[in-house]
């Protein structure tokens, strides 16, 4: 894994992950009220298929190979519920599913933004501690 300081929708990766939550609303969609979840939802539309996936299959990594045309997304689930503080043990899970999912599709050049670290309210320290074991495919973004 490294860690380079640029934007998560800046042109040059093949699989773009955004930080998400297990919540379901009254509507059945995902709630994706804030950071680079809210800016995939108003970009992509996807909180409803998210809510249906989710109810599906569970609050895990989901691929949404070419929701537009040359982009790749994947989920990469930080909280149960959008109010709590994200979880460390969900992100090591989360983590390990992204691996398998870069392996799985020959992703070479992954954009993960710091999961938990910016509404999830966690310390960069004690996630790259959990996540480190990712290989350098992926780029951890910031600004």
């Amino acid at each position: 894994m490294r860690i380079e300081k640029v934007d998560l929708w800046s042109p040059g990766f093949d699989l773009r992950c955004i930080t998400t939550n297990g919540t379901i609303n009254k509507q059945g969609a995902c709630v994706m009220g804030r950071g680079c979840a809210r800016e995939a939802n108003m970009r992509f539309g996807l909180g409803k298929e998210l809510g249906d996936r989710i109810k599906g299959v569970g609050n895990v990594v989901q691929l949404f190979p070419d929701i537009s045309p040359g982009v790749n997304l994947a989920t990469f689930p930080v909280k149960h519920n959008w109010w709590e503080k994200a979880d460390l043990a969900l992100i090591g899970r989360s983590a390990v599913q992204l691996q398998i999912l870069i392996d799985d599709w020959g992703f070479t050049k992954v954009a993960l933004p710091m999961p938990g670290c910016g509404n999830g309210g966690l310390n960069w320290k004690d996630v790259a501690g959990v996540i480190g074991f990712l290989d350098d495919r992926v780029i951890v973004v910031h600004q």
